[in-house]
Formats: C-alpha cells, sequence, structure tokens
C-alpha cells in the first residue's frame, strides 16, 4: 500500500504545548506514518495509510481540544 499525505488546518494552537498535543494525538492512530505539525502556520501534515481517512484524523485532532478547518 502507497501512503498519502493529508494537509490539516488547525485552529486554536498557540504553543509548542499544543504542537506536541496534536501530534501525540495523530501520532497514536494505527496507520500514521509521520506527522509534521507547523505551529506557526497553523497546520499538520500526516502521511499515513489510505485506509486512514480525513474524519478519524480530524476526530483526532478534535478530541486533543483543536478544530479543525475545512
Amino acid at each position: 500500500m502507497t501512503a498519502q499525505t493529508t494537509l490539516i488546518k488547525i485552529e486554536g494552537m498557540s504553543c509548542n504545548h499544543c504542537k506536541a498535543a496534536v501530534e501525540r494525538a495523530l501520532k497514536q492512530i494505527d496507520g500514521v506514518k509521520d506527522v509534521f505539525v507547523d505551529l506557526d502556520n497553523k497546520r499538520a501534515m500526516v502521511t499515513h495509510d489510505p485506509k486512514v481517512t480525513m474524519e478519524v484524523l480530524a476526530r483526532a485532532v478534535e478530541k486533543a481540544g483543536y478544530n479543525v478547518l475545512p
């Protein structure tokens, strides 16, 4: 299976603790290979198996306490 990369725009991150919380939440998803959270631009780049949907990624971010923007 070829990995794919998804860009997630995130609202509510303001510090390195926020960044770490989002990274941790996304890395816990089965099928996620790599996560890069860009605090300055309020987004995350997630490399994952195709079986991992945007809905699953968004739910993890929201469960960590942040909002996903369309």
